[in-house]
């Protein structure tokens, strides 16, 4: 029986999309682990090449940031000019 060192990760994507629909993936447990695709799934492909040059150059003992988790915070201001 041959057995496998595979792990599997499950780790947090943050998705947003620019002013020229492009969406923006990024992945907050790396330093600078973005990437971009025309469609969310593009993105999420793009992502995951990311993902795995960020392990390839760190290695099993990559230090990656600790993931809290996402809030969305309301700051009032004013649409009007003075």
């Amino acid at each position: 029986m041959i057995m496998s060192d595979t792990k599997t990760l499950h780790l947090p994507i943050v998705i947003e999309q620019d002013e020229d629909d492009v969406y923006i993936v990024s992945c907050p447990m790396f330093k600078g682990c973005h990437s971009y695709g025309k469609t969310i799934d593009e993105a999420l492909e793009n992502i995951k090449e990311v993902i795995d040059i960020c392990i390839e150059e760190d290695g099993e003992t990559a230090e990656a940031n600790r993931f809290v988790g996402f809030r969305e915070i309301q700051i009032p201001y004013n649409l009007t000019s003075t």
